[in-house]
């Protein structure tokens, strides 16, 4: 019986080729952006998962506050991992982590490797990556074991076997201990070499509770609660032993936020080793999944409602010979379950073939066993038969009720039974559009003005070197040398580049109205610097070179500076204008005098607010060049570059970037969203514009010898034109005056997570509705005015 069904059904769409088109094309396209989206957020959702342990598993965060300002960040100082082990019975282990880009000379050859981290000794069993090769509890037992993952072994060795031999980082040979798989893309921890923390110095070997570069996590013993523990360590940080350690004074207080390990990626405001996702988008994606696939559906039911009529006669007939109800039913459930699983089968390629796209848009490795894996399968199986089933339920209840005798005396009118269903669902069709349309629009807007935005600095031909320990010792040097090079405008250095600054001090101020403590962000920079970046001075100097004959190196190791630049928050948040903060008393450390006060720059994303900045002169911290280029051939001025590096920096790769695209890079989440909704929004009026051209076309098919007629009484091509229009330019308008406001109202939304936000350009989102309105003006012609322009002798002879 089943085979009868689907024989039937595939001769019917071989009949009637346009409309299997149609629909299969149209579901098919659907389908396939469901079955990327199902695996870009599967990826998403399970970040870290695989971990064995994953439920006893948190990263800890640090908050603190000083002189009212409360901070927050992801890396902690030494002393939390071991004190709280030391002091908790729920501590079972702790993991200190630090990424660096490091030279590796192995096989003869070097290596610029950037993901090269630095872990403590129970890394391997705290975490639940694969060891190839070696003993979680030996690789990282001695100092001088290294791991490596699989990729760098065969590119370092050309084979996987490379336990026993070595491999240098400057002047230390280190052994390799282990083999670990490549980490998974969704894991948050990505690393190629692997490492003894101590190795990192005296910056590590010593317990603090601030200097705060390093994540920390910890594996909780079994039965520990984590909020009870939260509670507990932060109550221990409130002790006055720990205050006074932590030189804490009146509301000042330094306490760690726990956070789950499997909820970081998705939940948390506070990115680790690689940039967090966003829940809000997860959320999102599903909805529009949801969105393309109701307006697919859509489509067939219109189709399927406006061929019924044409079926009239048919289903009559079969009844007449005795075809029940239930037959007949299963009879139109089954020829769209065939639609829906032939689509099926060619949304998986569809799939297969966008891929390189998605993994440009999401910077993903997506591979073809992503798709194929069983939970993307089973859960487009399950759409096929959902779909499958209400797509053809209507048209099967409507038809399949029809008495026999009726049909036959053509007293059946089906069009104006299934008219209001196919209007709501042009309306739902152009809303979801329309709404998916203005909604990208807002999001494109406002990264636009991210992007065009004075930021106080320069960005654009802005280049950076790497600079490690031996370059530093001829710094002064290579910086003269590299000002020569072709090309190159001017050339300076700080700790890090401006467009995201990480670094987090304190600062002490002094005037009439006594001491002011204050949370600062800090820059250690060379001479120069400002000018080179392009900033403007608000008030007061940059540095120059006579600054730095004040350093004093009596109290401290430490080289610190007594010439200070502040931005306007900072010079603000004391108390001071700009002209009035010049020469005042600043202390970091040892005690200096402000010479400037340079103008508010943004040294983070624009969803936090500018704050307090201080920077300060320190050559001896510079751990980036930057090189402002002429821009006449950037091309020939890299070439230059390079051949002076190979000269100059002989001992590591010539290697550079760019300040534009790493300002670009702190909005990857935003830019990933915005590609994936330009997309979807694409797909969604493609798919209603199909949908529309099958409607119209099949009026237009019904209406022929009516045309005809017209035409012989001297109706013009326009006129015939809208005549069919009219019926579908009214219910798209409708949804385009629902999407709008829907897509404006969720877009004002989403732009409250921005600190600096565009303010929509309103003509812009109603040229949305108007372009939506054109397009479907435009597809209901294109069979319109074929039909129209049709001999009236050839189209009277069609009935």
């Amino acid at each position: 019986m089943f085979k009868t069904y689907w024989l039937t059904a595939i001769r019917y769409l071989g009949k009637h080729k346009l409309y299997a088109a149609i629909n299969i094309t149209g579901l098919s396209i659907g389908l396939a952006s469901c079955l990327l989206i199902i695996v870009y957020t599967r990826n998403e959702l399970r970040y870290d998962s695989f971990h064995a342990n994953k439920e006893r598993m948190v990263r800890a965060t640090m908050e603190y506050q000083m002189s009212g300002t409360v901070n927050y960040a992801a890396t902690t100082g030494t002393k939390l991992g071991p004190q709280a082990k030391r002091t908790f019975p729920g501590v079972e282990s702790f993991v200190r982590l630090y990424q660096a880009t490091r030279i590796i000379e192995a096989a003869d050859q070097f290596f610029e490797e950037s993901n090269f981290l630095y872990a403590d000794k129970d890394f391997f069993k705290v975490f639940s990556f694969t060891l190839l090769e070696g003993n979680p509890d030996q690789v990282l037992a001695s100092p001088g074991n290294i791991v490596l993952t699989e990729e760098l072994a065969n590119k370092y060795f050309g084979t996987r076997q490379v336990v026993g031999k070595t491999i240098k980082l400057g002047e230390k040979v280190f052994a390799i201990s282990g083999v670990c798989a490549n980490p998974p893309q969704y894991s948050q921890i990505k690393f190629g070499l692997v490492t003894d923390f101590m190795n990192l110095g005296e910056e590590t070997t010593a317990e603090q509770w601030w200097t705060a570069n390093w994540l920390t996590y910890f594996l909780l013993s079994p039965g520990t609660d984590v909020k009870v523990f939260q509670q507990q360590l932060n109550a221990y940080m409130q002790t006055p032993a720990v205050r006074t350690e932590a030189r804490l004074e009146g509301n000042g207080y330094l306490r760690y936020n726990l956070e789950p390990i499997t909820r970081v990626h998705l939940h948390s405001t506070l990115a680790g080793l690689e940039p967090n996702g966003n829940i809000r988008y997860i959320y999102m994606f599903g909805i529009v999944a949801i969105l393309i696939l109701v307006i697919a559906a859509a489509n067939y039911t219109n189709l399927a409602t406006a061929q019924a009529a044409g079926r009239a006669a048919e289903m009559g007939m079969r009844k007449a010979i005795g075809a029940g109800r239930k037959h007949l039913f299963w009879q139109f459930i089954g020829e769209s379950t065939v639609i829906a699983f032939i689509s099926g089968g060619l949304s998986i390629l569809l799939a297969w073939i966008a891929l390189p796209a998605l993994n440009n848009i999401t910077v993903r490795q997506f591979a073809t066993k992503d798709l194929l894996e069983p939970l993307p399968l089973a859960i487009l199986f399950v759409l096929l038969l959902v779909l499958g089933f209400l797509s053809g339920a209507y048209p099967a209840i409507v038809l399949s009720g029809m008495r026999a005798l009726q049909v036959m005396k053509r007293s059946f009118n089906l069009n104006q039974r299934n008219m209001l269903v196919r209007k709501t669902l042009i309306v739902i069709q152009f809303g979801i559009s329309v709404f998916l349309i203005v909604y990208t629009l807002v999001m494109l807007q406002q990264m636009k003005f991210m992007q065009d935005k004075n930021i106080g600095f320069q960005k654009e031909q802005m280049l950076v070197l790497p600079v490690d320990g031996r370059m530093r010792e001829q710094y002064e040097v290579l910086k003269e040398s590299l000002t020569s090079v072709p090309g190159v405008k001017a050339v300076s250095g700080a700790n890090e580049t401006p467009e995201f600054v990480e670094w987090g001090d304190g600062v002490t101020a002094y005037d009439e109205r006594g001491q002011h403590n204050v949370s600062v962000h800090a820059m250690p920079v060379d001479v120069g610097f400002l000018q080179t970046m392009g900033m403007e001075m608000a008030a007061g100097r940059d540095f120059s070179g006579s600054d730095l004959t004040v350093q004093d190196y009596a109290h401290s190791q430490e080289p610190s500076s007594k010439a200070f630049i502040l931005n306007e928050s900072l010079a603000r948040k004391i108390g001071w204008t700009p002209e009035q903060a010049i020469r005042k008393s600043v202390s970091k450390h040892v005690d200096g005098r402000v010479v400037g006060v340079v103008k508010d720059f943004h040294f983070q994303s624009m969803h936090q607010e500018v704050g307090p900045m201080l920077i300060f002169l320190e050559p001896k911290l510079v751990r980036q060049l930057v090189v402002k280029l002429d821009g006449k051939n950037v091309k020939e001025s890299i070439a230059h570059m390079n051949n002076w590096w190979q000269v100059r920096v002989p001992h590591r790769p010539f290697s550079y970037r760019f300040i534009d695209e790493s300002y670009a890079r702190l909005y990857e989440g935003e830019h990933r969203a915005l590609m994936l909704f330009m997309a979807v929004s694409a797909i969604a009026i493609l798919l209603a514009c199909l949908g529309l051209f099958g409607l119209a076309s099949f009026m237009v098919l019904q209406r022929t010898r009516e045309i005809g007629i017209r035409k012989v009484l001297g109706a013009g091509v326009f006129s015939i034109v809208w005549m069919v229009a009219k019926h579908f330019l009214g219910l798209v308008l409708i949804g385009i005056l629902i999407g709008v406001p829907a897509g404006w109202m969720l877009g004002l939304q989403w732009l409250n997570n921005f600190a600096y936000r565009v303010s929509p350009a309103a003509g812009l989102v109603i040229f949305s509705g108007f372009a939506a309105l054109t397009v479907a003006f435009l597809t209901i012609c294109v069979q319109t005015v074929r039909t129209a322009q049709i001999n009236p002798v050839k189209s009277l002879r069609t009935e």
